[in-house]
């Protein structure tokens, strides 16, 4: 037996071992890409590497054998420089978004392709729980949003933008239409209570999330009714008080309570709001610096705190927008960092996603990803836009999605440590790679954009022993795997799609023909589960 001491940790074991196996036995964590158990090491992707004996080398972890009485640094500044310098150039030569157009433009940061494909196969509960990850009130935004998400739609380069508003507004309309109320899923009562100032769509919003992660909220407003801006400020033709009095009533009914007429500032002191309340929430709409409530307040954008311990800001006192999608979106923010102050925690609001973007592609780039949608344009509601899609034409509508997000983005280990690792998209930029899909395959869809030659699928189709497997072709910066002598991937790996699939630390492969688990957003996973 051989003894080593990794990070300060100190294990035995046998002749042979390598780093990586060692530091796994400590409990260390080494990130690898290439490396996977029963295949060669490649040391292709460096992102494993350690420091040995307080040498001036680095060595990938996965490949080299522990020696008696080793010493080994996984954690120091260099070590994870390198790491962070190889991750940076496999993600400048990543060709794919790894997050839709539409969803890193959303205000709201909802995952619209993820609730187009709900709506592509009838399945509404589940785009309905898509859309309340990150909207309280899909039949009003669907109604009056500005809808930023379908200017950056890249159908829209192929003849005209998927109807994105409108297939929001179908599913808030199926909400609203339930016999049955609308699922709530909130956590535990967690024994805290949260005042929200104002009943708008920040309020409602901060009110909404707030509620579904454990606490207990209170909305107080000046006017009679809520709604905010979108009672008092927009038409009942544009938006009819039965879709505003339904949504709104919704989050009430999930226990929120309400209370109308009441001026904080003039009839009710915001110390008396926090002396009865552990968090108070400011969405009244006024510009940052005068609230209404009596007292100067000048907020933190990123984490909505303001100069009072357990005061916050959401909405249009936080940013100046009449827009509601934004309000929404702040409000949502808004509950995330208080949720994080209630835990004792430091608060932060909602994170800008990480997301790799493959910018704008050739005429026959477009081509070739829109090759397996439908050819027909737009659809419009054969009733008129004000009643909305019927079932068939939402569907038909949903298949027009190009489906710019990545398939494989759960198992992306990839995109994984490179959220740990801080890695900048920006450092590396410069693909060159042509945009390719195959699809020939019945359950494998291949993007050898996104390829970074780890060869894992090569060992295990060659250790399978398939008639023809897969190969590296090219050389240098253009090394990818492929089908050998210009045969497609239902000839090279007929049996093993699956297991390549599986294997593959990018979203490269994907297997296409087994269920998607429902993405839920990190941070609504992490405050609500606290």
């Amino acid at each position: 037996m051989l003894t080593v001491t990794i990070d300060d940790r100190t294990v035995r074991v046998p002749e042979g071992t390598t780093i990586l196996e060692a530091a796994r036995l400590a409990g260390i964590v080494i990130p690898t890409l290439c490396y996977r158990d029963g295949c060669r090491p490649e040391t292709s992707c460096l992102v494993c590497v350690v420091r040995v004996d307080r040498g001036n080398r680095l060595v990938p972890a996965c490949a080299t054998k522990v020696s008696d009485d080793m010493t080994v640094e996984s954690e120091t500044p260099e070590v994870l420089a390198a790491r962070k310098t190889a991750l940076e150039l496999l993600l400048g030569d990543h060709l794919g978004d790894c997050l839709g157009p539409c969803h890193t433009v959303c205000p709201a940061r909802m995952d619209i392709p993820r609730m187009i494909r709900h709506i592509a196969t009838g399945e509404m509960d589940e785009a309905a729980r898509v859309v309340l990850e990150h909207i309280p009130i899909p039949s009003i935004l669907g109604r009056i949003c500005p809808a930023p998400c379908e200017k950056a739609c890249r159908r829209g380069d192929v003849d005209s933008p998927v109807a994105i508003k409108l297939l929001k507004r179908f599913v808030g309309d199926y909400l609203l239409g339930r016999e049955t109320p609308r699922p709530v899923h909130c956590r535990p009562e967690s024994g805290k209570r949260v005042a929200i100032v104002g009943a708008g769509p920040a309020g409602l919003s901060a009110a909404w999330y707030l509620r579904r992660m454990g606490h207990a909220c209170t909305i107080i407003d000046d006017r009679p009714e809520p709604g905010g801006m979108l009672r008092y400020g927009v038409t009942e033709d544009a938006l009819p008080p039965r879709v505003l009095d339904g949504e709104v009533g919704a989050i009430l009914a999930a226990g929120v309570e309400l209370r109308s007429g009441v001026r904080v500032g003039a009839d009710l002191p915001l110390a008396a709001l926090r002396d009865e309340f552990d968090a108070v929430v400011l969405a009244t709409g006024d510009p940052a610096q005068g609230t209404g409530v009596g007292v100067e307040i000048i907020p933190e954008r990123a984490t909505h705190e303001t100069g009072l311990p357990g005061v916050f800001v959401a909405g249009s006192a936080l940013t100046p927008s009449r827009s509601a999608v934004r309000a929404v979106g702040s409000g949502r923010s808004a509950a995330l960092a208080v949720n994080e102050f209630l835990h004792g925690r430091a608060p932060k609001g909602e994170q800008r996603p990480y997301t790799v973007r493959m910018g704008r592609l050739s005429p026959e780039e477009l081509a070739e990803f829109a090759a397996d949608t439908p050819k027909h344009g737009r659809i419009n509601p054969s009733a008129g836009e004000a009643l909305g899609f019927l079932d068939e034409e939402a569907k038909a509508e949903a298949d027009r999605c190009l489906h710019c997000d990545c398939a494989g983005l759960e198992k992306c280990a990839l995109r994984l440590w490179g959220m740990k690792y801080g890695a900048d998209l920006r450092n590396w930029s410069g693909n060159e790679r042509t945009f390719r899909r195959e699809t020939s395959h019945p359950n494998l869809i291949y993007e050898p954009g996104k390829c970074i030659a780890c060869g894992l699928c090569v060992q295990i189709a060659e250790g399978e022993r398939e008639a023809m497997g897969l190969s590296f072709i090219g050389r240098g910066f253009d090394l990818r795997v492929g089908a050998p002598l210009g045969a497609d991937m239902r000839e090279a790996i007929s049996g093993l799609a699956l297991e390549c699939a599986q294997a593959c630390p990018t979203g490269a492969l994907v297997y296409v023909h087994q269920p998607v688990p429902i993405r839920t957003s990190p941070d609504t996973e992490a405050s609500e589960s606290a």
